[in-house]
């Protein structure tokens, strides 16, 4: 049931205003206005697999008025559908300006070196041709591609529509229209679905998140004719129940891209295509993550372009407290300025208790290398496609999805992409990684613009994984290329600036897009929350003879994140059973070695123990290892990711060896002295000579034992106890037959003596 608040049921605007704060822009000062938005309703859902497609008609009021075929008039000179006379005629090509020397001077000119990293998915998403347990349904241009990924589930928006997939590409829900998420919620969000929506997965708390936005102008409230709608999943399961929350908004909420932060849900809009002013509104995820009250609160940003927000990936959160950041590119499009050499940071603080301390930072330039705008930005004819005149729109005006966030535990990176000029003429990914100092200021750690060759690489999506390794997902095209998608990556350990895989293809486009020059608007990476390494990336491209284009979704590890681990000890077994027993002391500085996929050595530390982090990834070779130490059979270990495997302890004694063997000597009778065969000493006490040859065991022991002198305690095998090493000799040459057992393994060099400490083996 849909719940009202008092006042929202009485019509009255829930809009408390704050004083203005000034912010700082590269070109004037703009003010920031604050305003605080209760929800006209709220509810918690039914299972989302329990509600059928919503079947709203996709009109022209419900749609975002800036996506081509997005059901409009077929008279619509922006409809692909339209006849070709109705049609608006696409801008001519830019002809791009030199690059300036300083900006060639980052580019990457050729690929990397390695070879490319592995998709380890592959599969068609919504687009032509698709096909679900819901149908298909028409997907319009641009497609908007929105992609998540929670623990076993893939959820992919296309402009209008919805589609749930499995991890292997088989499709569980959908396709059906975005607003069924809101079906029975009542409300504008109920009864228009609308273009522009986006979901993301909260990784922090393992919940699914909607938010889509109501573009058409509902004139029976003038005040506030907008709205913004979102819904929270109360579990793991993207099927299961939502927590659903409609706000009203005064200005047009355009191109959505949320981002969650520990203390709210950050969703920077544009207030339309003709003004230079950005929305960024915060809703208040804790209550939404529990179904309650929650508000929403947003500031309003003049002259400034595009904004992102920071956006969390991986389990470690920002600081606590800690402002979400925002960056935008430089230059204005609307007034004709394509280029900047500056990347430009706001700081955003929300506070619910008291909302007139919410505030934005002033804005601060990072010194970036030059650029500009890839074809001069935005709805322009840009990537050239085989067979036809009509060329690609390329978004170079701005920083595309998703402002990266990563915390990694001694440091914090933030990563940022846009499409810009090269110099071989093409187009290419410019990117970033800022890292955040003591006082949490963004600085540049490493830039790039990846251009090996002529073509055109835009329109790009990046990620990090826990390693600290960077994917970047991307369009790729150019005649005599269809358009199709392509995945590049680096090791952290790389030279900075420096994509070190060759790029993987996910998918050759097949045809060209003749319909409308629009092209995705924007691409989605996202990182797998299970292994935090896997990143999936989705795009678009044409297949042969299709009449639009289908999304390809697919998934890519870099090898060596995906990794296992292996810990024991190499111990003394001091009483010889094989297995580690309470107070048997650990050897240092023995050598563990593993061969598999990957081969090598470690030494135990000073404890006697070693751990292993060892590759584990399929992908990329069967993670089965042998592991052994000195005088122990090998252990067998199968790894996948995640896996702690324990306690393989490997026992070891020290061996006593005598340098020539332990002698067997014997007492003759000759004259009446006692004479040693091979040697001259005194008569064991109260031994008398015979006549007759006598065997008796008399001991030389040369005894190795790294280091162990005479005085060195050993275990007695016979007494248990643990006496020197020179009265475990005159124990045994005294009484030769108790001891026998140990003198005869000692002249085959096979005895074993446990010394009482760890140190007396010695390193092998």
């Amino acid at each position: 049931m849909q719940t009202l608040s008092a006042a929202a049921a009485a019509g009255v605007a829930l809009t408390a205003m704050t004083a203005a704060v000034f912010l700082v822009h590269p070109s004037q000062p703009v003010t920031m206005q604050i305003s605080v938005h209760r929800a006209a309703g709220h509810d918690i859902s039914p299972p989302l697999a329990s509600l059928k497609d919503s079947g709203t008609a996709t009109g022209r009021a419900d749609c975002d008025p800036d996506d081509d075929g997005c059901g409009v008039s077929p008279a619509d000179p922006d409809d692909p559908d339209a006849p070709p006379q109705a049609r608006r005629p696409d801008p001519p090509p830019v002809v791009p300006p030199p690059v300036p020397a300083a900006g060639a001077a980052v580019e990457q000119k050729s690929q990397g070196s390695r070879s490319a990293v592995k998709a380890v998915a592959s599969f068609d998403g919504l687009g032509f041709g698709f096909d679900g347990p819901q149908g298909g349904g028409r997907m319009s241009n641009p497609s908007d591609n929105s992609l998540a990924v929670g623990l076993d589930r893939v959820v992919q928006i296309v402009n209008s529509r919805f589609a749930v997939f499995d991890k292997s590409g088989k499709v569980v829900y959908g396709s059906v229209a975005t607003n069924t998420v809101f079906k029975g919620f009542g409300g504008t969000c109920e009864a228009r679905n609308n273009g522009d929506a986006v979901v993301r997965y909260d990784q922090l708390a393992h919940r699914w998140l909607f938010v889509m936005p109501i573009f058409s102008r509902i004139t029976e409230r003038p005040e506030e004719p907008y709205s913004m709608c979102y819904a929270v999943s109360t579990g793991e399961d993207p099927l299961g129940p939502y927590a659903r929350y409609e706000f009203r908004r005064k200005l047009f909420p355009d191109y959505p891209r949320p981002a969650v932060w520990p203390d709210g849900y950050y969703i920077p809009s544009s207030t339309g295509d003709e003004v230079i002013q950005k929305h960024a509104c915060i809703a208040d995820r804790a209550k939404m993550l529990t179904g309650g009250d929650a508000t929403e609160q947003c500031v309003i940003i003049d002259g400034v372009n595009f904004l992102n927000n920071a956006d969390v990936d991986g389990p470690n959160p920002p600081p606590a407290g800690a402002p979400n950041i925002m960056m935008a590119a430089g230059g204005t499009q609307l007034k004709k300025i394509f280029d900047d050499d500056g990347i430009f940071v706001y700081k955003l603080h929300v506070d619910w208790a008291n909302p007139a301390n919410t505030k934005a930072s002033e804005a601060v330039k990072i010194p970036v290398a030059p650029y500009h705008y890839l074809c001069n930005g935005q709805l322009t004819s840009c990537v050239p496609q085989p067979g036809t005149a009509r060329r690609l729109d390329a978004q170079g005006d701005k920083i595309m999805q998703r402002l990266v966030y990563r915390n990694s535990g001694d440091h914090e990176s933030l990563l940022a992409v846009h499409s810009i000029n090269t110099s071989p003429g093409g187009g290419g990914v410019r990117w970033y990684e800022f890292r955040l100092d003591a006082k949490r200021d963004p600085y540049l750690y490493q830039q790039s613009t990846y251009a090996p060759d002529a073509f055109f690489r835009w329109m790009a999506s990046p990620g990090m994984d826990r390693q600290g390794n960077i994917g970047i997902g991307y369009s790729f095209g150019g005649a005599p290329n269809f358009a199709g998608q392509r995945f590049a990556a680096r090791l952290a350990s790389d030279p900075l600036g420096q994509l070190g895989f060759h790029e993987t293809v996910l998918v050759e486009g097949e045809a060209a897009q003749t319909n409308t020059l629009r092209w995705e608007d924007y691409a989605s990476t996202a990182m797998d929350p299970t292994d935090d390494c896997t990143f999936w990336y989705v795009g678009d491209y044409l297949k042969k003879d299709a009449t639009a284009y289908t999304s390809r979704i697919g998934a890519f590890r870099v090898p060596g994140c995906l990794s296992g681990t292996v810990a024991g000890s190499v111990y003394l077994d001091v009483n010889h059973n094989g297995k580690r027993d309470p107070g048997e002391p650990g050897i240092g500085g023995r050598p563990v070695n593993y061969s598999g996929s990957v081969s090598g050595k470690a030494t135990t530390d000073a404890s006697g123990s070693f751990r292993l982090s060892l590759a584990a990834d399929p992908a990329y070779g069967d993670p089965t290892y042998a592991i052994s130490a000195e005088g122990s059979p090998a252990v067998t270990v199968h790894l996948k990711d995640r896996d702690a495997v324990k306690d393989i302890d490997f026992p070891s004694v020290c061996t006593v060896r005598g340098t020539g063997g332990a002698d067997l000597s014997y007492w003759t009778g000759s004259k009446g002295k006692a004479v040693l065969k091979a040697h001259h000493v005194d008569a064991p006490k109260g031994l008398k000579p015979h006549a007759a040859a006598t065997e008796l065991v008399v001991l030389r022991w040369n005894v190795e034992f790294g280091g162990l002198d005479g005085n060195a305690t050993v275990q007695d095998p016979v007494k248990g106890d643990w006496p020197a090493v020179r009265d475990l000799i005159g124990r045994a040459s005294a009484d030769a037959e108790q001891y026998r057992p140990l003198v005869e393994m000692l002249n085959r060099n096979s005895a074993m003596v446990t010394p009482s400490k760890p140190a007396g083996c010695g390193a092998r």
